[in-house]
């Protein structure tokens, strides 16, 4: 897995201050979506233990929240395998600290279902490490910036941990 960009500090994509991890890899292709140039698996640097290694340095300082992860797509098939041993890394080293992903996927169509077309071995594994799930593609006739944490109406923000 490659990934685009690593923010320190986010206010911009959930709740307090966060680390951000742009992955690498869509095939959704949203029109209009914000950071087009990461469509392509192999945009940016890989994502190695060296990589993970520094995020978690990150997440130390009790002023950070928790980790957010948006793309590209964290949820196709290639992303997954790797994030998902992350994720673990992420909450036992931080377990009071949140999990946030971003996905253009459906949750309760694309994702949970056995037969949801982004539903692989991990699936439901990597969801389990996740506390909020903002879900939907991006679309342009549905833009609001109005919104919280969300680009475009559709878009749903799941608890996914009470």
């Amino acid at each position: 897995m490659y990934y685009g960009e690593i923010k320190k500090t986010d206010i911009a994509d959930g709740e307090g201050v966060r680390v951000s991890l742009f992955v690498s890899g869509c095939r959704i292709h949203c029109p209009g979506c914000f950071n087009s140039k990461t469509w392509d698996f192999l945009f940016g640097q890989e994502f190695t233990k060296d990589t993970e290694d520094e995020i978690l340095s990150y997440l130390a300082p009790e002023y950070i929240s928790g980790l957010t992860v948006l793309g590209g797509e964290p949820f196709e098939e290639e992303n997954q395998r790797v994030l998902t041993p992350f994720f673990h890394r992420v909450r036992e080293t931080y377990p009071k600290k949140t999990v946030w992903c971003y996905t253009g996927y459906v949750y309760d169509v694309d994702l949970l279902p056995e037969d949801g077309k982004k539903h692989i071995e991990c699936t439901a594994d990597m969801l389990s490490c996740i506390d909020v799930l903002v879900d939907g593609p991006f679309v342009q006739e549905l833009r609001d910036l109005t919104l919280t944490f969300r680009g475009s109406s559709n878009q749903r923000i799941l608890h996914l941990k009470n």
